[in-house]
Parts: C-alpha cells; structure tokens; sequence
C-alpha cells in the first residue's frame, strides 16, 4: 500500500467525550486512552504503548522486523490526516511468548498527544 497518497478527507472523528491518544502533528484521534495494554514498550523513536486497537491509520508493507523481543512479522502505520509515522502493526510472532502482540498496535509515545475531553462544569 502507497503510504503517500492524500487520505485526509478518510480521518474519522471517533470517540466523543472520551479521553483518546491523538496524532502530535495534526491532532487526528488514533486511539482511546483505555485501548492501552501497556505504556512500557519500546518503538523506535523512544517509549511505545502496546494498544488493543487504533483508528485513522493505514498500513504500510508487511515485512519481518528484528525487535528487541525477536523476530516479529510488523507493517509501520501511517497517520491517515498526515502521513506521520504512528508505530506499526504486529501481524505474527515467531515466538510462543510472544504471540500476545498479535493484531496489536506498538504506537509511539513521541507521535501522541493526550486529549483527557475535558468538561467544563456549567455554572
């Protein structure tokens, strides 16, 4: 999949009112705070959070990846609002233990930005 096609106008609005992990450079959501498994993994900028699921990314080639943990099947995802390098996607693991990260998302702490949707009281 050409990770350099526009998909701007493909960037959903998901979860309203919920607290989400957005795209640092253009403030797409890509996932849910309480989709975190863990926010102790390393990606390759830095900390990584392991998360159940994400939104508004796309795919790029599945390739075999020698990770820290060993060799895992991965494709990198791409923020669909600006083409950003979000983390990657793990496909398959080589390793018994490792087979937990399967359908999971490494996502980058340095790509994210906290939204807590805050609300303010009515006086």
């Amino acid at each position: 999949m050409s990770t350099s096609s526009d998909t701007r106008n493909q960037v959903i609005q998901a979860y309203p009112d919920h607290p989400t992990y957005n795209c640092s450079n253009c403030s797409a959501v890509i996932a849910l705070q309480d989709e975190a498994i863990t926010k102790l993994f390393q990606g390759r900028d830095g900390r990584g959070f392991l998360m159940h699921s994400a939104v508004n990314l796309k795919l790029g080639n599945r390739e075999d990846r020698s990770l820290i943990t060993g060799v895992h099947t991965v494709a990198d995802v791409f923020c669909l609002g600006c083409n950003e390098r979000m983390g990657w996607y793990y496909h398959k693991a080589s390793d018994f233990s490792q087979k937990y990260k399967e359908g999971k998302y490494l996502l980058e702490r340095e790509k994210l930005v906290k939204e807590n949707a805050w609300q303010l009281e009515a006086s």
